[in-house]
C-alpha cells in the first residue's frame, strides 16, 4: 500500500525541485511601477466573448496601450475553448497574456503567467488553499509563471463574492483591509487584488488603498467598478499599482479609443509612495 501511494505521488509531483521566482511578466510589471507609472491590465472575460471577438478586443488593448492582457472571470470558458482563445491572443499581441482564474479549470498552457491566488476572506477553505493545491501540479506541468497573490473581495462583491463565498470586506474599514494585506505580505504574497466585483457601481474607495500603501510594500491591484479614466487616475495617486479594466472596454462601441483614454490616465507618472 505504501509503495502504491508513493508511486502515485511521484507521477503527480515532479522530482525536480522548483522555486517561485520572479518571472518575465512580474518583472515587466515591476519595471513599469519602478518608472513611477501605473500598470494598465486589460481584462477579457472568456465567457462573454467568442475567440474571434476576444482576439479583436485583445488587439485593441495592445494597440491602445494596455501593459498586460488578461483572461478571466468568475465562471468563464475552459478546456478547448479557453485554449483556442488564449492561443490566438498570445500569437497576435506583444504584451504578456496573463490568467485571472476563477477556478482550477480556468488554466491554459498558452498563458504566459497567472495570478496564483488565495481568496483570504472566503468562508470556504476550498478558495483559500483547496483549489490552489489541485491547481499547483497543473501550473508546474505547463510551466506557467505563477505570481503569489492575495485576493480580497469587498462589498458589494457581485458574482465573485457569491461564487467565492466571501465574507465581504466593508468599504468603510481601511484598517481591516490593511491588516489583511499585511498578513498577505507576511505570508509571502507579492500582489494583493482589491476586488469589488465585475460591474460593481464603484471601485474600492481611495482611503482603503492609501491605508494599505502606508502599511505595506505589496503591489496593489484594483479590480471591479472602475468606470472612468479619472477614477483609475485617482486610485493610482492613492497608492494603487495596477488597474484592471474589462467591462467598460468590452461594452464600448469604440474600444480602441476607450483603451487609449484609460492608458493615458493610468500611465501618467506619480511621485513614488
Amino acid at each position: 500500500m505504501d509503495v502504491k501511494v508513493g508511486r502515485v505521488v511521484r507521477r503527480i509531483i515532479p522530482r525536480k525541485r522548483f522555486k517561485v521566482k520572479t518571472g518575465k511578466t512580474e518583472k515587466h510589471i515591476n519595471r513599469i511601477i519602478s518608472s513611477g507609472s501605473g500598470v494598465f491590465m486589460g481584462l477579457i472575460d472568456p465567457d462573454k466573448q467568442s475567440p474571434k471577438e476576444a482576439l479583436k478586443l485583445a488587439k485593441s488593448m495592445d494597440e491602445g496601450g494596455a501593459d498586460v492582457i488578461m483572461l478571466g472571470g468568475s465562471i468563464g470558458a475552459q478546456g478547448v475553448a479557453l485554449d483556442e482563445m488564449a492561443r490566438m491572443i498570445r500569437e497576435s499581441v506583444d504584451v504578456p497574456l496573463h490568467l485571472f482564474p476563477g477556478n482550477v479549470s480556468n488554466i491554459t498552457k498558452y498563458a504566459d503567467s497567472m495570478y496564483f491566488m488565495s481568496l483570504l476572506n472566503s468562508k470556504n477553505p476550498y478558495w483559500i488553499s483547496g483549489a490552489q493545491s489541485l491547481g499547483a501540479p497543473i501550473v508546474n506541468k505547463y510551466k506557467i509563471e505563477a505570481i503569489p497573490t492575495a485576493y480580497l473581495v469587498f462589498e458589494p462583491g457581485q458574482t465573485v463574492g457569491y461564487v467565492g463565498e466571501a465574507q465581504l470586506l466593508p468599504r468603510d474599514k481601511p484598517d481591516l483591509s490593511a491588516a489583511y494585506s499585511m498578513a498577505a505580505q507576511y505570508m509571502g504574497m507579492r500582489f494583493v487584488i482589491l476586488e469589488s466585483g465585475s460591474g460593481a457601481p464603484s471601485p474600492v474607495p481611495t482611503p482603503i488603498v492609501s491605508a494599505i500603501r502606508r502599511m505595506c510594500s505589496i503591489n496593489i491591484v484594483i479590480a471591479g467598478g472602475v468606470k472612468t479614466p479619472e477614477q483609475a487616475r485617482e486610485l493610482i495617486k492613492a497608492g494603487a499599482n495596477c488597474i484592471h479594466i474589462g467591462t467598460k472596454i468590452e461594452d464600448d462601441s469604440n474600444p480602441l479609443e476607450k483603451v487609449k483614454r484609460f492608458a493615458k490616465a493610468i500611465h501618467t507618472k506619480v511621485d513614488a509612495k
